[in-house]
């Protein structure tokens, strides 16, 4: 049985979208500049180093209170956070 106009062009616009959609990202958000390690590849180096992913929460003023102190030190969160994690512990 033939397909009507409508369901031929239903059809079309079906496999369309699902092109669309299986076709990979283009490279953004950096993704595609030399020298940017996938996820895979960095927790393979954070494994070798000794890092274990930690997550907590914490209000918003601390944060900013730390975020603020690594511009001021020049170091970056993680070495800040190590920093004063273990000053803390030692007392």
């Amino acid at each position: 049985m033939p397909m009507k106009k409508y369901e031929l062009e239903k059809r079309k616009a079906e496999k369309l979208h699902n092109d669309l959609h299986g076709a990979s990202a283009p490279n953004r958000f950096a993704a595609g500049a030399g020298g940017v390690l996938d996820k895979k590849e960095q927790r393979k180096l954070d494994q070798a180093q000794g890092l274990v992913p930690f997550a907590c929460k914490l209000k918003q003023d601390l944060v900013s209170a730390l975020h603020e102190r690594c511009t001021a030190e020049g170091k970056t969160l993680n070495d800040l956070l190590d920093e004063l994690l273990r000053q803390g512990l030692q007392k």
